[in-house]
């Protein structure tokens, strides 16, 4: 008899989905159906499609070919450089894309948030941004999102730039408005202690001068509380977890250097 491994005795045996070997995959979601989808972003590797959509054995781009093809005439309606994939559990399969391939400055016009209807698998809405919310230094990140404020919900998104600064951008579904929060701010910048290693080896950034500094990205780790209230978040080089109020963030009134000081939970 096969030895029972410990976390078969919580989860049951585990079935293997799919095999990646290719294109380095980072993010994956599953709708309300079952369909699975994953994202490659362009980090250098051979990367056909950007988006795609699990089917038997085979990886099918999505919603097709010709939407993963970058078309600098019709950027907005093109995938770039996708980070994160979420399905909301609602129909609707939420595509970040960076348009930053390789880390580069965001292709100007291509970083957006896409909604795409899951019945039709087409393109419902996009979502861009202006220039002070997405900089020449911005990486968007990670998403998450909450349908019970407003009157469509509101979106939240890392900015885990390498360069800063870091930022939590709040985007108002209905409207598409978008803002930075936090903007720089110590909860969404990379910790200057925090030494990052790899195998023994401190982990080095090369920049464009030829010279190397070691490796930084603020936030990017992001996740709500189920009652939508509590937004939580992380710089990649930190050990630190903080938390503040989405009723906060939402709040223009308060004033990035107020939210530091707003009464929330920070970790």
């Amino acid at each position: 008899m096969k030895p029972m491994l410990p976390f078969e005795k919580y989860f049951g045996d585990l079935e293997l989905v799919y095999a990646f070997y290719g294109a380095m995959p980072t993010g994956v979601t599953v709708s309300e159906t079952g369909r699975i989808f994953i994202c490659f972003p362009k980090w250098g590797d051979d990367v056909k499609f950007t988006v795609a959509e699990i089917i038997g054995d085979k990886l099918q781009p999505y919603p097709d070919l010709q939407t993963n093809l970058v078309n600098f005439e019709n950027i907005k309606m093109t995938f770039i450089s996708v980070q994160s994939v979420v399905a909301d559990g609602r129909g609707t399969l939420w595509i970040l894309d960076t348009a930053a391939p390789n880390f580069s400055e965001p292709i100007k016009g291509g970083a957006k948030l896409v909604a795409v209807d899951l019945k039709t698998n087409t393109i419902r809405r996009v979502y861009t941004f202006t220039e002070d919310v997405v900089l020449p230094t911005t990486y968007l990140n990670d998403v998450r999102f909450d349908f019970r404020v407003g009157t469509a919900g509101y979106a939240y998104i890392t900015d885990s730039s390498s360069k800063g600064p870091g930022a939590i951008i709040v985007v108002n579904l209905e409207t598409g408005n978008a803002f930075r929060r936090l903007n720089g701010a110590n909860p969404t910048s990379p910790d200057s202690s925090f030494i990052p290693k790899v195998e023994g080896k401190i982990l080095m950034n090369r920049n464009k001068d030829g010279s190397t500094s070691p490796f930084r990205l603020a936030s990017d780790g992001i996740a709500i509380s189920p009652d939508g209230k509590v937004l939580f978040f992380c710089p990649l080089t930190s050990r630190h977890l903080f938390s503040i109020s989405t009723e906060a963030l939402r709040d223009r009134n308060i004033s990035d250097m107020d939210l530091l000081y707003h009464p929330a939970y920070w970790g």
